[in-house]
């Protein structure tokens, strides 16, 4: 499952809970349109502001609304226990695998990090995805660590930052961290305005936002990447442009929210606070950029 396209949706979420019933839809949205997998409780899902209780049930409804597609489920979580329950959670739900970020409120060391995913899959009987997000995370893996970590067993997949903006660097930074690794682990790129770097580079999946809310757009893309077609799938990114620009600026969640709750595909609030959706001159920006795009409807 760790290849082509992978959808990450919003999980609407309000101060009186989650918006399950949209949730379903969003998901079932993704499935019909044919992507590789759904990624349910990733940065873009919220899971670090919900409770053990809504990620169970959001996985429930995520495996079920997938209807055969795959899904990895957000494991993320401060301690060790509480990121061993959540995955006893989503396995529970049917996950064919789960997503783990190292969360820290002390920065980690790099065997703190080890020890984490050394506990986590020892304890697995589906694959993992290592995520890679120091923006958030403020966790740095060097390569050797990731070398590390994919020796373990279930490491199925290592999810990285954006890589660098020339094709020869590109290509040497997956080059690279690929050398380090078993050949059972793929390579998958996240930072949507970078994805297609990292497609045509040689990763393996794309971890995607945009697809969680545009899955016919971020699977044309994808496609033509896999099949080797370098420069159309350059073009098909660079004509996103207006949305990237919108990601970079104020976080592709918030973009995502204003998507949702445009597109009548979720409620007005649907982040948890402290987030804030954006603000008017904000949200013009993004409906503008979608008729321009021609996907505001």
């Amino acid at each position: 499952m760790f290849r082509g396209l992978s959808a990450f949706p919003l999980t609407p979420t309000d101060e009186q809970g989650i918006d399950y019933t949209s949730y379903a839809a969003l998901v079932a949205r993704l499935a019909a349109a044919g992507v590789d997998s759904i990624g349910a409780l990733g940065s873009t899902g919220g899971y670090a502001y919900l409770t053990r209780e809504q990620r169970a049930r959001v996985a429930r409804i995520a495996v079920e609304a997938a209807d055969g597609v795959p899904v990895m489920v957000g494991i993320g979580a401060l301690r060790t226990s509480h990121v061993l329950a959540l995955a006893e959670d989503a396995q529970k739900a049917g996950a064919d695998a789960v997503l783990l970020a190292p969360m820290t409120y002390q920065p980690l060391t790099e065997d703190e990090v080890f020890g984490l995913y050394e506990d986590v899959t020892r304890e697995l009987s589906v694959p993992l995805c290592v995520y890679d997000n120091p923006r958030t995370t403020q966790v740095h893996f060097t390569d050797e660590l990731h070398g590390r970590i994919a020796s373990l067993p279930n490491v199925g997949s290592i999810k990285i930052p954006a890589v660098p903006d020339e094709p020869a660097r590109a290509k040497a930074r997956i080059d690279a961290l690929r050398a380090l690794i078993p050949d059972t682990v793929t390579i998958g790129v996240s930072g949507d305005w970078a994805a297609v770097r990292g497609l045509n580079a040689g990763s393996d999946i794309w971890y995607s936002v945009l697809g969680g809310m545009f899955p016919e757009t971020a699977l044309a893309l994808t496609r033509a990447a896999q099949a080797g077609h370098a420069a159309p799938a350059t073009d098909l990114s660079d004509q996103l442009e207006p949305l990237w620009v919108l990601f970079r600026r104020h976080g592709a969640l918030r973009v995502m929210s204003a998507v949702a709750s445009h597109l009548g595909l979720a409620k007005e609030p649907n982040l948890p606070r402290p987030l804030r959706g954006l603000d008017t001159s904000a949200r013009r920006d993004v409906v503008a950029a979608l008729d321009v795009l021609g996907l505001g409807s």
